[in-house]
């Protein structure tokens, strides 16, 4: 068998950590023979968890960290001080060639600027992005920027489109993704100065197919393979995504459970329905990769179960077998 890809996984970051962190790498293991796990965090703690399962013992080993770094803490402090922190050990791993991946449930703010100054960015990469799938009605989409650049120059979302037009393709499979950038309306002068300014350069590119500008409405239609846009306006689309879908999957339950006649509807439609939203969240990847760094760095969400947790490491594979960041490289540092 090949070398096994090596994904660190932070054990201690999370709401519900270790206990489904420990959970998600244990049950990762069993769907793919191409990982080993290294975990990180307090030994003692770890350990108590891994004693619940049987699981390959040569394939998951345990690297000592003390520190963890709390979702209430100044990420740029935190990173600098703790450095016997999960994440930054962890990362360091990474840093150090000792792993090809990093996955953490942990404070996003450590872990974008963990990422970007301890694994640190390709050469030539001016921004790493955090970049989420999202369903829509025809599949994922991509989400780029949705958190770690928030003041974002026009050269910074070109490249954002070329990173999330390479990850579609290789890791996604989506041939010749569309790549829009997210716009007040359809028409190339409306939008603000940054969103003017980076249209035109996108127009230029040779290397995507780029399909002009989308209206926030259109994207949950999947009218784009790629959505552009800097972290402030994606952060927001993501949350209203997540708010949306979870109010409405309430209320469509409150008002399946208000009559005697509806509790009878619900039984009936309930496996169509369940189908269906299956079907739609399928997207859901477990986690973000920040792109542009040199190495690979997944952001799970604070309240992950272990299902995201497993999802959010066995993404690492195809991202490490397509060799992603070698065509980041390839096509964006040496013009």
């Amino acid at each position: 068998m090949s070398r096994q890809i090596r994904i660190v996984v932070d054990a201690m970051g999370g709401d519900n950590a270790p206990d489904v962190t420990v959970r998600g790498a244990v049950e990762a293991l069993k769907v793919s023979e191409k990982i080993a796990i290294i975990l990180t965090g307090r030994t003692n703690d770890i350990q108590k968890e891994l004693e619940k399962y049987t699981y390959d013992k040569e394939r998951i080993r345990i690297v000592h960290a003390e520190d963890v770094i709390g979702f209430d803490e100044p990420p740029v402090m935190a990173i600098r001080k703790k450095k016997d922190s999960s994440i930054v050990v962890g990362m360091n791993l990474v840093k150090r060639g000792e792993a090809d991946a990093f996955v953490s449930a942990g404070s996003t703010g450590a872990i974008l600027v963990g990422g970007q100054f301890v694994v640190g960015r390709i050469k030539g990469i001016e921004r790493a992005p955090l970049a989420p799938l999202i369903p829509t009605a025809k599949g994922a989409s991509l989400l780029i920027d949705c958190g770690a650049n928030v003041d974002a120059r026009a050269s910074h979302l070109v490249q954002f489109a070329r990173m999330g037009s390479i990850y579609m393709e290789h890791v996604a499979g989506v041939k010749n993704p569309r790549v829009a950038i997210v716009n007040i309306g359809a028409e190339e002068e409306k939008g603000n100065i940054l969103v003017k300014e980076t249209y035109p350069l996108l127009k230029e590119c040779t290397d995507i197919n780029f399909v002009g500008s989308i209206e926030a409405r259109d994207i949950p239609k999947g009218n784009a393979d790629v959505i552009v846009c800097e972290a402030f306006v994606g952060n927001v689309i993501l949350k209203l995504y997540e708010g949306l879908a979870s109010t409405l999957l309430k209320e469509v339950k409150k008002g399946l459970m208000s009559t005697l006649r509806s509790k009878i509807g619900a039984l009936l439609i309930k496996p169509a329905l369940k189908k269906t939203m299956k079907e739609f969240m399928g997207a859901d990847q477990g986690g973000a990769p920040l792109l542009g760094l040199n190495g690979l760095v997944v952001k799970a969400h604070g309240s992950s179960s272990s299902e995201d947790i497993k999802q959010a490491i066995i993404q690492c594979i195809q991202f490490n077998e397509e060799e992603i960041n070698e065509k980041i490289k390839e096509n964006l540092t040496t013009e």
